[in-house]
C-alpha cells in the first residue's frame, strides 16, 4: 500500500510548509491526483484520516480532485481528454500519442493557521 508512504511525505511536506508560515494548524490540504498515478484515492483518503491523529495535519480536511488524462498528438499536434482505454488521438486516431497530464500527484492549496 504505497498510499501511506504517500500520505507521510505529505505531512512533511505541510510540517515544512507550516514553519516556513509561522503556522501552528493545518485546516485544509486540496491535492490533485492523476488517473494514471496509480494512486487511488479511497485508500490515499483513508490513510491520511487514520494517520493524522498527532500531527499538524490532526483537524485537517483532504479535498481530492482527480485530474482526466490530457494528450497531445505528434502526429496531427491535436490536445485532448481522453478517457482511460482511448490511447489514440481523438482527431487522427494514431497511437503517437504523448500524455501531458494525468500521472501526478500535485499539492494544488493548503489552509494554516
Amino acid at each position: 500500500m504505497h498510499e501511506l508512504s504517500i500520505v507521510q511525505d505529505l505531512f512533511k511536506l505541510c510540517e515544512t510548509n507550516a514553519m516556513q508560515n509561522a503556522s501552528k494548524q493545518i485546516c485544509k490540504i486540496e491535492i490533485q491526483i492523476g488517473r494514471l498515478s496509480g494512486v487511488e484515492p479511497y485508500y490515499l483518503k483513508n490513510a491520511f484520516d487514520a494517520f493524522k491523529i498527532g500531527t499538524i495535519c490532526a483537524d485537517a480536511e483532504l479535498l481530492i480532485q482527480i485530474q482526466d488524462i490530457m494528450i497531445e498528438c505528434a502526429d496531427c499536434g491535436f490536445n485532448s481528454y481522453i478517457e482511460l482505454d482511448e490511447f489514440l488521438c481523438p482527431n487522427c486516431k494514431s497511437k503517437n500519442i504523448k500524455v501531458t497530464a494525468g500521472e501526478d500527484i500535485l499539492l494544488m492549496r493548503l489552509e494554516m493557521i
